[in-house]
């Protein structure tokens, strides 16, 4: 026992580590030099007993994270024309058709097909109630059909796929360094140095030399070494089960102590997909028929808001029908043939120019400042306008007055929209500064100057261009179910869920980790202190002082746990 734990601390001071396995050390070798060979065994069994119960705690803090591993799906029913085949979910591609059946975990992204599907996305959200998705809607890998079969189309390779990018994540944080080490590491040599120094002293002073040996005894192993990990793990695994991966435990202790927060606007407190919101159409012709005309022709388009139209078609239970003859100028709008007639979709200057008479004058008064505009024409004539926009999020006030509780005490809108758009946006959601026309070297200014003026400085974002403003931040979340793997590698904190809300509970879980963290490690070494002095003057002979130090490693571990509640 002694030679392998001498080794691991050669092995530690070579990477520059001092750590309080010196102690442990120390107190063995003194067994065994003053003749204690009793002492050095209950010192080295009291030892081995701490890392057993700190393993112990540390597997059953870790168990929803691992949870997560353990969902991973191999193979899917994959359709082969008529019939089907169970397929390695690494050969899946997207456009592939896959049948899910009741109970199955959804092993890649992708589109409802067919029939209304109840989905449960506890192991994405921790939310246990089931969820109801119509066709057309995504539906993210790591949710389980807890319906009726439904069939899947995939729109990500499963390597690409929400889950299997939580996955990688979630193995990365399990293989980073100890969590909170920098706490333990603050006070170790300053533990280590008073020990050595108070054993020193004892046995000066009374030219006893067991007096020595019971304060290193009683040093032995330390609440540093076993509730400090115990605590910050518990929270690492709590905030998992809430949907929020932190990486590893510094930034769990940052997220105890950050006061302001930087959110980028699209995908972040909005949905980051346009929505059709209003119809405008010509007297004479309904609303559902001047979707049905766009939303048929722009089945032959690729772009977000031919989607978005599409999805409000399917919505209305809108049919529509095949277009033909279809021409398109990229991000402008396209024209051709729907049941026989020329039509033409997309922005108003595009598509007043394929107009032969009349225009959208009338129509386009008072359209809304944050509103994106879709045309439609027929036969060259006006037929109504499509009012799309990227809407705030449902539940986007609710979290930023959590996130208020929870102790951010400044919340900043940062966006690349225009500086009108993301005025009256912030305004709407009630932020203290609202901010647009950014591009990403002005975010980091803006970071900059709030590090600067406040305290730690937290980044909120989900696009490639957040990812270097996610980098320098102090504790840098990213949207991860949808946003790009950039900024999940980037940020610090992955939100494992397509929601803002679970970050407030993350940071309260956070505090609470923190303060139960510090309230082991000052209590257990206070009672570890006690237990010293009393081994110092002559009241605590070695064995007894190991004893006693055993009851205390084991009351502050069951304290860290606490932080799993």
């Amino acid at each position: 026992m002694l030679a392998g734990l001498l080794l691991q601390i050669v092995t530690a001071l070579r990477r520059g580590d001092v750590g309080l396995d010196i102690v442990a050390a120390l107190s063995m070798s003194a067994a065994l030099g003053f003749g204690e060979p009793l002492a050095g065994n209950v010192v080295a069994l009291m030892y081995a007993g701490g890392q057993l119960l700190e393993t112990f705690a540390a597997g059953r803090a870790r168990q929803e994270m691992t949870a997560l591993l353990g969902r991973v799906a191999h193979t899917a029913m994959r359709y082969a024309g008529s019939s089907l085949e169970e397929v390695p979910i690494d050969s899946i591609l997207p456009g592939d058709r896959l049948l899910i059946r009741h109970g199955e975990v959804l092993p890649v992204d992708g589109t409802i097909a067919g029939s209304r599907a109840e989905l449960d996305m506890s192991a994405l959200t921790g939310e246990s109630i089931p969820v109801h998705l119509l066709p057309g809607a995504e539906a993210l890998s790591g949710a389980t059909l807890t319906g009726d079969p439904v069939d899947l189309l995939v729109t990500r390779p499963a390597a690409e796929s929400t889950y299997a990018g939580i996955v990688r994540l979630v193995e990365a944080a399990q293989s980073s360094k100890a969590p909170m080490a920098r706490l333990a590491d603050r006070y170790a040599m300053g533990f280590l140095v008073l020990t050595v120094l108070l054993a020193g002293a004892a046995w000066i002073l009374s030219q006893d030399p067991l007096r020595a040996l019971a304060v290193l005894v009683v040093a032995t192993p330390c609440p540093l070494i076993l509730a400090v990990p115990v605590a910050i793990i518990s929270g690492l695994s709590r905030t998992a089960r809430m949907g929020v991966l932190v990486k590893h435990g510094g930034m769990l202790e940052a997220l105890a102590r950050v006061d302001t927060a930087i959110l980028d606007k699209t995908g972040t407190l909005t949905a980051g997909l346009p929505a059709v919101t209003a119809i405008r159409a010509v007297p004479g012709v309904t609303e559902d028929d001047v979707l049905y005309r766009a939303a048929s022709l722009d089945q032959a388009s690729g772009h977000s808001v031919a989607a978005a139209l599409i999805q409000a078609a399917s919505a209305r239970a809108v049919i529509l029908s095949t277009p033909s003859a279809t021409v398109e100028q990229a991000g402008e709008g396209l024209h051709g043939q729907v049941d026989g007639r020329l039509t033409a979709v997309g922005g108003l200057d595009y598509v007043t120019t394929q107009l032969t008479a009349g225009s959208f004058a009338t129509l386009a008064e008072g359209l809304p400042i944050a509103a994106m505009t879709v045309a439609v024409a027929i036969e060259g004539r006006p037929w109504g306008l499509i009012l799309l926009q990227d809407a705030i999020r449902p539940d986007a006030v609710a979290s930023l007055a959590a996130l208020r509780a929870a102790g951010i005490r400044r919340i900043v809108l940062a966006s690349g929209d225009r500086a009108d758009i993301a005025q009256a946006i912030g305004t709407e959601l009630g932020v203290d500064t609202s901010l647009g026309d950014l591009k990403p070297a002005d975010k980091l200014a803006l970071l900059t100057l709030e590090k600067s003026a406040t305290g730690l400085v937290m980044m909120v974002g989900d696009g490639v261009n957040d990812a270097p403003a996610l980098a320098a931040a102090d504790i840098g979340v990213a949207m991860g179910a949808r946003g790009a793997a950039a900024s999940s590698e980037a940020a610090g904190v992955v939100l494992l869920v397509d929601a803002l809300a679970p970050l407030a509970k993350a940071i309260v879980i956070a505090k609470r980790t923190r303060t139960i963290a510090l309230q082991s490690v000052f209590v257990g070494l206070g009672l570890s202190l006690a237990a010293m002095l009393a081994a110092a003057l002559g009241y605590l002979p070695p064995v007894q002082g190991a004893l006693l130090q055993e009851a205390i490693d084991v009351a502050v571990i069951l304290n860290a746990l606490r932080a799993l509640r």
